[in-house]
């Protein structure tokens, strides 16, 4: 790891910027201007030795729900007085990226033997503080809040009156010099009084007051919890449950057949898999229509988030099912199989995302295949959405410039920020890509085997060793390509240079000829499609005019070189009229399909910035949904793809 050297010039003599003569600048000054501090400390790096000082108690006050502050008390013991660096978590697990929220950590006072010890942050890592321990001191008190965000511009949001997710990457320091897995940590938590919380430091529900198990950083971060006024717990089989934490009581009651979709999915992830690298396991599932929405993997638990109404409004929903398919799928792929890059000793180091496409977009596949296996989406709507993905990439230019590989940059490079031209310039496209790729294999591989062999063979042999191991094991491309080739023989690591590693014109698509259907497009949505366009809360004519419209008019998207496109409409307008009458989408519709097979534009009357134009989009093809038709005659390779295994 890099070592940085800390050594900051003093002040040039006042006299020089003032242009004072050099018999004035040899005059003492008359005013005392602090000097900048010098840190020569270099941050040391990281050894896969015991932390000396013992175990770390980090006491959290989660009480103060209605304005988001967290409370931290860090009693962290020391071995030796003299320099020591605390470390804020920084490159996290599942973020792929430098996101930790140190700009929202405040009130750091650090204290020893009830002494203030004044602590400096470091210039070129603002993630470290600097601290000189005196002789004598036995352990350092760190005191500090974390203002978690209040609106959804300032972050996710994670504390309502009705329930929170706490990351403990979010409100504890750690000592740098030390390998995460080696430095002990007692946790405890205020919740809310007559809350219920969750985690898998301890599974199934607890009250609002825990001390939990002495367990190492690395398993500490790695198990979030969430507590709320009203919660449920449902044991889906053995050891593996799902937490539900909702903003009104009405909204936890699920159906006997809801419930027994779940437990289907644990069954049919086994299955699939042949292994468990758990050895228990907790859905940290919360319903809000406030607190922000999540997804994010962990080896023994996931922080699933989405809106209030999942299992109230179940035909609705099923744009959301595939949240928890995904995110139990990295127990397998991400945490348990890890690429070698993505793995670091501590969450200073950086972390290299190159082979996202396996870690993510694999999941993305899997996902999508155990939703429709496990009955949490019907095997249709799994086709239609697998048609959305496909007539995604089958349109999108940006494919002729950038190759999939690239995007796995994305974490870094733009950490999700809101783009102009998604469809342009793309954005973290290793899953939607990725997944199509792993399409093509599974598809490649049946036809090579006469349907004796899958893509299921290559996730049995990649990740269902050790049972019940809750290591990580790595790997690296070449990996990946000998795991392939021991289920079939085949040139896989040039089938996987042009996919990911080349730019690509031409969609990956040979699944939908392979799997016996046909990318079509009709003029009416699939009841998934409009499932999703719920959940956006837009209306999405990407095929056709071009536009995604979401509330009152706002334009939120505008696919490259469409019709739109080449009106000059840009993301952020908002349209406010179709052909002289009032924006609404069934309008908009109406507008759209009376056009179909004509001549003469269609006129909107778009508002961007403070300008109004009158814009004459040329599309005379009507509505266009995507969808997959079957083709072939009997059971065909799609099929047999998304049936239960027995």
């Amino acid at each position: 790891m890099t070592k940085f050297a800390r050594a900051l010039a003093g002040a040039a003599p006042i006299a020089l910027f003032l242009g004072l003569g050099a018999a004035h600048a040899m005059q003492p000054a008359t005013n005392s201007f602090p000097q900048p501090v010098a840190i020569n400390d270099t941050i040391p790096a990281p050894k896969d030795v015991p932390y000396p000082g013992g175990t770390i108690k980090l006491a959290v006050d989660a009480t103060d729900v209605t304005r988001g502050i967290f409370t931290v008390k860090e009693v962290i013991p020391v071995a030796e007085a003299g320099k020591l660096t605390l470390l804020f978590p920084k490159w996290l697990p599942g973020n792929h990226s430098p996101t930790g929220q140190v700009s929202k950590m405040a009130g750091l006072v650090i204290t020893a033997d009830g002494k203030t010890l004044p602590w400096v942050r470091d210039t070129i890592d603002v993630y470290a503080f600097h601290i000189d321990v005196p002789a004598g001191a036995r352990e350092i008190t760190a005191s500090f809040q974390y203002l978690s965000p209040t609106t959804g511009n300032q972050g996710r949001i994670v504390a309502t009156p009705d329930m929170l997710s706490l990351q403990w990457d979010c409100v504890a320091l750690y000592p740098a010099g030390y390998f995460v897995r080696q430095i002990p940590f007692e946790a405890s938590v205020t919740y809310p009084k007559g809350w219920k919380s969750a985690t898998a430091l301890a599974p199934g529900l607890s009250g609002d007051t825990v001390t939990y198990p002495v367990v190492d950083f690395e398993t500490l971060v790695d198990s979030p919890a969430i507590a709320g006024r009203n919660m449920v717990s449902h044991e889906l089989t053995p050891g593996v449950r799902l937490d539900i934490a909702a903003d009104r009581p009405d909204q936890l009651k699920a159906s006997p057949e809801q419930i027994a979709a779940h437990k289907r999915l644990v069954e049919q992830a086994v299955k699939l898999f042949g292994a468990q690298h758990y050895d228990h396991y907790d859905f940290l599932f919360t319903l809000s229509d406030n607190l922000g929405g999540e997804g994010l993997e962990h080896h023994r638990s996931s922080e699933d988030g989405t809106d209030a109404d999942y299992f109230t409004d179940w035909d609705s929903s099923v744009a959301a099912r595939n949240l928890l398919a995904h995110e139990f799928t990295h127990s397998w792929d991400g945490k348990y199989r890890r690429p070698a890059d993505l793995w670091t000793p501590d969450y200073r180091t950086p972390m290299q995302d190159t082979l996202l496409w396996v870690y993510e977009g694999q999941t993305q596949y899997w996902g999508y295949i155990l939703q429709a296996r496990s009955g949490l989406a019907t095997k249709q709507e799994t086709l239609d959405a697998l048609a959305s993905t496909a007539a995604y990439y089958q349109n999108t230019p940006a494919k002729a410039w950038r190759t999939v590989e690239d995007t796995t940059n994305d974490p870094s490079i733009s950490q999700r920020r809101p783009k102009a031209w998604t469809s342009y310039q793309w954005s973290e496209d290793y899953y939607e890509a990725g997944k199509l790729v792993w399409l093509d294999a599974d598809q490649l591989i049946r036809e090579k085997t006469g349907g004796k062999k899958s893509l299921d063979d290559f996730a049995r042999t990649f990740f269902g060793m050790k049972d019940r191991d809750w290591g990580v094991l790595t790997y690296r491309f070449e990996d990946v390509v000998a795991a392939l080739n021991s289920v079939v023989p085949y040139d896989w690591a040039t089938f996987l240079n042009e996919r990911i590693y080349a730019v690509r014109p031409e969609a990956t698509l040979g699944w939908i000829a392979r799997g016996g259907y046909k990318l079509d497009y009709q003029d009416k949505p699939t009841d998934w499609w409009k499932s999703r366009e719920k959940a956006r809360e837009v209306s999405d004519y990407s095929y056709s005019i071009g536009l995604t419209i979401g509330k009152e008019g706002a334009i939120s998207g505008v696919f490259w070189d469409s019709p739109a496109f080449k009106a000059g409409i840009t993301t952020g307008s908002k349209l406010v009229a179709v052909e002289g009458r009032a924006y609404d989408k069934d309008l908009l519709k109406s507008v759209i399909t009376a056009a179909k097979g004509g001549t003469q534009p269609i006129h909107l009357l778009v508002k961007q910035g403070s300008e109004y134009r009158d814009v004459a989009v040329q599309w005379n093809g009507g509505l266009r949904y995507p969808t997959l038709v079957k083709v072939a005659k009997g059971e065909a390779g799609l099929d047999k793809l998304l049936e239960p295994k027995k």
